[in-house]
């Protein structure tokens, strides 16, 4: 049966603007990270995009590298395009990144123009798309010049295979820098992806967060949850179907210890006060402020699709929330 997107799809979901650009973003996006690889369910894959999307969350978030395989991600999603999602090409924001090591020998890996265009050659045809709307460098190249960086992701949205650029795991002194470079060169430079949460808050410490609001640079979050911490997951133990159990790269087991626990049993008596779950919470309060743009969420089903957007009902703090949030993560 053909898909129909819901008619109510755009009711609910709020949008921000990116930046100082023209672009607005969902303030929930979907990430494909994790569970859209070649391990993966391909029927779930296409409920999780559909349910997305049926619910205005716009915009899907990939890389090169996300798998596994390296590419099976944007294959997979290429083919959900196909399917169903691709009748509604020009109401989806689609992104991907190149900047970590995606094949053997020294043109497939950091920052080079090199990399860049043909990296983002072999991601368009896995997708089976004409551009990106986003394109992304990964990660800062210690040893590529960053005008040479620069001016790569500039000719790509010249030759029209993007339409905007961005950068990941920037802080704010490469932000600034690159940022400089874009505005000389004319570059739709609109956003900084880095990981972010109530537990991980370095876009504070390192003033990245503050910088870009200051200065029209967009910003969107991954890893919101801190990989499930901030969900009611792991109240009771580390269950054996966990991440952590499974795939123990992205959060150890030593991260589940009692003071994290502590405060994230006090956080979610704060939530139960604002009729929310944690997960709930954690999302709304990443965007409290409007500084962020979007936050970038993962999902093994539907229903947690769902709940996460759930926040939208209530996202506002106030002062007493706020200080007492700040005592429990101090």
């Amino acid at each position: 049966m053909m898909y129909v997107a819901r008619e109510t799809r755009y009711d609910k979901m709020k949008y921000n603007r990116c930046g100082k650009s023209g672009l607005l973003l969902p303030a929930v996006s979907l990430g494909l990270w994790h569970n859209f690889g070649s391990n993966s369910n391909f029927d779930n894959m296409v409920d999780l995009c559909q349910t997305a999307f049926d619910h205005g969350i716009t915009h899907f978030d990939l890389a090169n590298n996300y798998g596994p395989a390296p590419g099976a991600a944007e294959e997979n999603f290429g083919r959900i395009l196909k399917k169903s999602l691709g009748n509604y090409r020009d109401e989806l924001i689609i992104a991907t990144k190149a900047g970590y090591e995606m094949w053997p020998g020294p043109y497939g890996n950091w920052g080079s123009r090199k990399y860049l265009v043909a990296s983002l050659d072999q991601s368009l045809r896995r997708m089976g798309l004409d551009y990106v709307d986003i394109y992304y460098h990964h990660r800062p190249d210690p040893d590529t010049p960053l005008e040479e960086t620069a001016r790569a992701l500039d000719g790509i949205v010249r030759s029209g295979k993007a339409l905007y650029v961005g950068i990941s795991n920037y802080n704010k002194e490469q932000t600034a820098a690159i940022a400089q470079l874009f505005r000389e060169m004319g570059t739709p430079f609109i956003i900084n992806q880095r990981k972010y949460s109530m537990l991980v808050r370095d876009i504070e410490k390192d003033g990245l967060k503050g910088y870009a609001a200051q200065n029209g640079i967009g910003v969107i979050t991954f890893s919101p949850l801190a990989q499930g911490l901030l969900t009611d997951r792991y109240f009771n133990g580390i269950p054996q179907d966990s991440r952590i159990r499974t795939d123990g790269r992205f959060l150890k087991e030593s991260a589940v210890n009692e003071e994290v626990l502590n405060k994230v049993h006090s956080l979610n008596q704060i939530a139960q006060e604002r009729g929310q779950s944690l997960a709930q919470m954690a999302l709304a309060w990443i965007l409290r402020d409007g500084d962020i743009t979007s936050v970038l969420i993962g999902a093994s089903r539907p229903s947690q699709i769902l709940d996460n957007i759930g926040m939208m009902e209530n996202m506002v703090f106030s002062e007493e929330e706020q200080r007492k949030i700040e005592e429990i993560l101090a």
